[in-house]
């Protein structure tokens, strides 16, 4: 894993820091946190500088790897992640996720370690330092959180890169287990959150990350550990915050178009950044009707006035058949299935959607021009907490308590409450009340892999013939439940990397 590091100072006052992997190691660029972190505003344009990679992890494609290779959805797209045609030697997006992630590692690292600096020669004042190393810290636990989900063991650091020694050494750093990861980047979190101001994000300026973030990671991430205590811990803190799921209207809060709602903890933002600088992103591309007519605003048969007819769409990310006819409906009075899933537009019906609708307006991007997707995108929400509570006292045994946050987002779904029978009729009751409440916001692959079934689930589950699914030369493996960390980047680690995984199922 070599890094090539340059700090540049842009006009906007915003680090932008250049990593690219090469043999050639350039240590030029390696600098003092003096030259940036002399003030607040500097301190802090630094810290605006580790919201950037998200932008380029949080595109179609990784909505393609997180949501349509699942069991409640596919997409039949030329872009190979979507078939599972991803190896170490062609990894796919996992290039960018590993390159994405570990740049934001990187420039959160050095935000922490200027800060601490900085508060230590008094240049910020206690409430300063607490909010931006909260934020700072926050950014590096979500680029932890992503690493660990996508791949696994991944290597782990907190250091900053000062000098070449320090650079040698993190450049050779091999798997570090994910479970001892997360514990440290709870910690680290743990120590900082209850510091912050308790406010949700939408109160916070800019809506910036906050402490309401910082315990939604805690939690995600006790939750792959199954540390139930330690993640009930941090949602009740997320829970006085946000008080009551049913004073949040599902559909105000859901729609990604609407943006920074009071119900969401963390959104991709997009048309800005906190960076000052104006960018779009491509996931309605692929979650609107397909194909548009030519010159015009008709989607698949039916005309759409809202979407403009100057917008790019591509073979579109659809549910399947076991979702959509029957986790969720459409003849049912779950309120949820009319914003996940189009079957037609006003009173007409859609040419083909005879057994498997289209993504509903959740995802569409009105008036979209090309493909400039500007709606933010949903990537923690409130619902969520509430249901890895009923999950976490699911798993300790407290089926009463479990039930009552269940029912809490199934209200406000329209759903009737839930009939507890059995352990095992509530614990895939939960899993499917995640499937329909978050339904294509990035996460259930994740929570697949995180329960241990996911390719069970998708091999049961899953219509979508481009897996080859039941047949003797099927392309899914079990081993595809992570990425494979790119040959490139095992090579640049001299081998102290590796895809063991992989190599056993001859890959």
């Amino acid at each position: 894993m070599k890094m090539k590091f340059k700090f540049i100072l842009s006009a906007a006052a915003a680090i932008l820091l250049a990593w690219s992997c090469s043999l050639e190691e350039d240590t030029s660029g390696i600098s003092s946190p003096d030259n940036y972190f002399r003030k607040y505003s500097e301190c802090q344009s630094v810290v605006n500088s580790c919201y950037i990679p998200i932008k380029s992890i949080y595109t179609y494609t990784y909505m393609i790897a997180t949501e349509c290779v699942t069991d409640i959805a596919y997409c039949p797209s030329g872009t190979l992640d979507a078939s599972l045609d991803i190896s170490p030697a062609v990894p796919r997006f996992g290039s960018t996720v590993w390159t994405q992630g570990y740049l934001g590692v990187q420039r959160c690292n050095f935000a922490v370690n200027g800060i601490e600096a900085a508060y230590g020669k008094g240049v910020l004042t206690e409430e300063q330092y607490i909010q931006l190393t909260c934020e700072a810290k926050t950014l590096r636990a979500f680029y932890y959180w992503t690493l660990t989900c996508f791949f696994g063991d991944v290597p782990f650091y907190f250091d900053d890169v000062t000098n070449n020694e320090v650079l040698t050494r993190i450049q050779v750093l091999p798997r570090m287990d994910a479970g001892q990861t997360r514990d440290k980047v709870i910690e680290d979190l743990q120590s900082i959150a209850p510091l912050a101001p308790q406010t949700r994000t939408y109160d916070n300026e800019a809506n910036r990350l906050g402490a309401s973030c910082a315990y939604m990671l805690i939690a995600k991430m006790a939750m792959w550990n199954k540390e139930w205590d330690v993640a009930l811990e941090a949602l009740h803190n997320l829970e006085d915050i946000y008080g009551s799921l049913s004073s949040y209207s599902y559909a105000e809060n859901v729609l990604f178009r609407n943006k920074n709602t009071p119900e969401s903890i963390m959104e991709v933002q997009h048309t800005y950044t906190q960076g000052g600088l104006t960018y779009t992103s491509n996931v309605a591309c692929i979650c609107q009707p397909y194909p548009r007519s030519a010159n015009s605003a008709v989607y698949d048969g039916v005309e759409i006035p809202e979407l403009g007819n100057q917008s790019t769409v591509w073979s579109a990310m659809r549910p399947n058949v076991y979702f959509c006819q029957g986790l969720q409906s459409k003849l049912g009075k779950d309120i949820r299935s009319q914003y996940n899933m189009a079957w037609g537009y006003g009173d007409k019906t859609f040419n083909s959607v005879n057994t498997r609708p289209w993504c509903g307006p959740k995802f569409w991007c009105p008036d979209m021009q090309s493909s400039s997707d500007g709606n933010n995108y949903k990537v923690f929400r409130y619902a969520d907490a509430v249901l890895m509570m009923a999950e976490c006292y699911f798993y300790k045994g407290d089926y009463e308590t479990s039930v009552k946050y269940l029912d809490m987002t199934r209200t406000r779904a329209g759903l009737d409450n839930y009939t507890y029978r059995t352990p095992v009729r509530l614990e895939e009751e939960i899993r499917n009340e995640r499937a329909r409440e978050l339904f294509g916001e990035f996460q259930r692959k994740y929570d697949l892999v995180r329960w241990g079934i996911w390719y069970d689930a998708v091999t049961a589950n899953s219509d979508y013939a481009y897996l080859q699914l039941n047949t003797t030369n099927s392309r899914i493996k079990p081993c595809h439940r992570y990425y494979p960390i790119p040959d490139t980047e095992v090579t640049y680690s001299r081998n102290n990397l590796d895809n063991k995984e992989y190599n056993a199922y001859g890959l």
